[in-house]
C-alpha cells in the first residue's frame, strides 16, 4: 500500500472523549471535555489526563489535586462538544447542561449521575510537557450504572453507549465485539460426537 509522510504529529485514533468535573477551594465547580486520557498502571490503578494550562479546571485540578473522569453515552454528545468549547470563565457548563451533580465519595468534588461510568481520582504527579500538562492521577474508587453489571458481576460497556474521538469527530463504539483479549492463541474447543447407542 502507497503511504504519505506527514510531519511529527499525534495521530494516535480513536480516543476516548469523557468529562471531567472539578472543584477549587471556594467550592466552585466545572466541568470540561477530554480526550487526551488513558490507563497508565493496573495495580495500583492509575490513569491520566493532559490539560491545557489556560483551562479554568487546569487551576482547580492543580489547587486540590482531585478530580472525576465521567465516561458519557453517545446520547450526550452535544454535551461533550458544548463542554469543550465553551470555558468555565464565561458559562456555568453544569447549570446549562442540566447535569445531575452527586458527591463524590473520595474526593471533595462531584460526578455526573447521567453519564453511566464515573471515575474518581486523586493527583500524584504533573508533568509539564508542552502545551498540555499531564496530570497523573490514582483511581480511588468508581461508580457504574446498575444496568451495564449482569448477574456474574460483568461490566457490560457496549451497553453504556460510549463514544470515542478521532480527528476533529465523535464517533459511538460498535455494539459487538470482532474478538477478545486472548482469541489468536486461545484452544480451540472440539466438540466430541454423540455415540448414538
Amino acid at each position: 500500500m502507497a503511504k504519505r509522510k506527514f510531519k511529527a504529529s499525534v495521530l494516535l485514533n480513536p480516543v476516548p472523549a469523557v468529562l471531567v468535573t472539578c472543584k477549587n477551594s471556594e467550592d466552585k465547580e466545572n466541568v470540561f471535555t477530554v480526550a487526551w486520557t488513558g490507563t497508565i498502571c493496573s495495580k495500583p490503578p492509575m490513569l491520566y489526563i493532559s490539560i491545557r494550562p489556560e483551562r479554568l479546571s487546569y487551576d482547580y485540578i492543580k489547587e486540590t489535586k482531585e478530580f472525576i473522569i465521567n465516561l458519557p453515552s453517545s446520547a450526550q454528545t452535544k454535551a461533550i462538544d458544548y463542554c469543550g468549547v465553551r470555558s468555565g470563565k464565561t458559562n456555568d457548563k453544569i447549570k446549562e447542561m442540566n447535569f445531575t451533580m452527586i458527591k463524590g465519595e473520595n474526593v471533595n468534588c462531584s460526578y455526573i449521575e447521567e453519564c453511566p461510568i464515573n471515575i474518581e481520582c486523586r493527583v500524584k504527579n504533573i508533568i509539564e510537557l508542552g502545551t498540555h500538562d499531564m496530570f497523573i492521577a490514582e483511581v480511588l474508587s468508581t461508580h457504574v450504572d446498575e444496568a451495564l453489571i449482569d448477574e456474574k458481576e460483568k461490566i457490560h460497556f457496549e451497553k453504556a453507549n460510549l463514544i470515542t474521538y478521532s480527528h476533529g469527530e465523535y464517533y459511538p463504539l460498535p455494539k459487538t465485539s470482532i474478538g477478545k483479549f486472548g482469541f489468536s492463541v486461545a484452544k480451540k474447543i472440539v466438540k466430541k460426537k454423540k455415540v448414538k447407542k
